[in-house]
């Protein structure tokens, strides 16, 4: 059997590092926000390439308590609209949600599920305010194209980066001239105003249970989430605004803090496994996914489409090879979102309808590989 994802084989070489963080944390007895956080914060911050990163406790708060912040900060209200691609998992549709602010859906490009940027405009009204901008799959979305738009209508951009963790954008330096050529590496993470990360354990890089992280260059903004994911508290029982908890988990951070060196290692093996998929899978019912070969894509996902999802997943499983379907329902078809029922958004239905996740990560080996390939190509 390939598995789809193999979590313990994937930990298995960080064992020996968890073992020893583990004995530092009970030998320590610290358990909330303490060395292993701030380091993490420190460690995940640089690696981004931001001024800033808070741990918190999982991906769909570290977007939600963004947004909750820039209406703590005034730059937002109640009510405020944020555009949002309507081929998405849910938690970026739950995270306007939850800070009682307006998801303005817009279809993605078919070639590669991302938010179209060239459909944002028609929806950008007085109401507009900020555009969440969903690397899915691992593949940024088109920043350059967004941030202009952005730019031009006065709007915030976040990424919900779940997905992307160590994805690299070039993009003009902004402190050149006009017509130089000259591009600046940037990460995701620092493609926007501010970022949301998700460590849940099947990520590129994943914690042992539930771990997310925001990061930013805003100080202001920094403050504020800092204090918010505890309480609203910067002095412990002094409250000055409301807040919750949710709080990166001094153990996971310890064990983010071991795996995070080894992430674009992680990240290179995926894109080479992606590279064979892409040259040697030939089948036409199967439509691959399109990716230019730059940095780009770390492949969280390999998603492949095809007209008869089902059929091909139960072949898959009859010859020894798990799959999932990243995802099965669209976020306006929920039951949760039933008021959206009506709505219509065909791109993203029919990738819905055709999408199904075949096995990439870098515990697969040479056999598998070939195993899957052939598998594949004889559909």
């Amino acid at each position: 059997m390939i598995k789809f994802l193999d979590l313990h084989k994937l930990n298995q070489p960080f064992e020996a590092s968890f073992q020893e963080k583990m004995k530092q944390f009970l030998d320590r007895g610290w358990y909330i926000l303490g060395n292993e956080v701030k380091a993490f914060e420190r460690n995940f911050a640089s690696y981004c390439g931001t001024q800033y990163c808070i741990g918190v406790g999982n991906g769909l708060d570290a977007l939600s308590l963004i947004f909750k912040a820039y209406i703590q900060l005034g730059k937002l209200k109640k009510g405020d609209e944020v555009i949002v691609p309507a081929n998405t998992y849910i938690a970026s549709i739950l995270a306007i949600l939850q800070a009682d602010l307006v998801p303005v859906l817009v279809e993605p490009k078919l070639e590669t599920y991302n938010l179209n940027p060239y459909l944002i405009e028609e929806k950008i009204n007085s109401k507009t305010k900020a555009v969440l901008a969903v690397h899915l799959y691992g593949q940024l979305a088109e920043m350059n194209a967004i941030n202009e738009i952005a730019e031009r209508n006065n709007l915030l951009v976040i990424e919900d980066a779940a997905q992307a963790h160590g994805a690299i954008l070039k993009v003009r330096n902004q402190k050149l001239e006009i017509g130089s050529e000259e591009l600046e590496i940037k990460r995701a993470g620092n493609l926007g105003h501010a970022a949301g990360f998700s460590f849940y354990p099947g990520k590129n890089l994943g914690a042992l249970g539930d771990a997310g992280a925001i990061t930013t260059n805003d100080s202001t903004l920094a403050e504020i989430l800092f204090s918010m994911r505890n309480y609203g508290s910067k002095v412990k029982y002094e409250n000055e605004i409301i807040g919750t908890n949710s709080r990166l988990d001094e153990l996971q951070a310890a064990f983010l803090n071991v795996k995070l060196p080894y992430l674009d290692n992680e990240n290179e093996k995926r894109r080479s496994i992606a590279k064979r998929y892409l040259e040697e899978i030939k089948n036409d019912k199967i439509i691959l996914p399109v990716w230019n070969e730059s940095d780009n894509h770390v492949f969280h996902l390999f998603a492949i489409r095809t007209k008869n999802r089902n059929n091909l997943a139960n072949y898959l499983k009859q010859n020894g090879i798990e799959t999932m379907i990243h995802y099965p329902i669209p976020p306006h078809k929920q039951e949760a979102l039933k008021e959206w029922s009506d709505l219509s958004f065909p791109i993203s239905e029919k990738i819905h309808e055709e999408i199904l996740s075949i096995p990439l990560n870098g515990t697969l080996d040479e056999v598998q590989l070939r195993t899957l390939i052939t598998v594949i190509n004889q559909y």
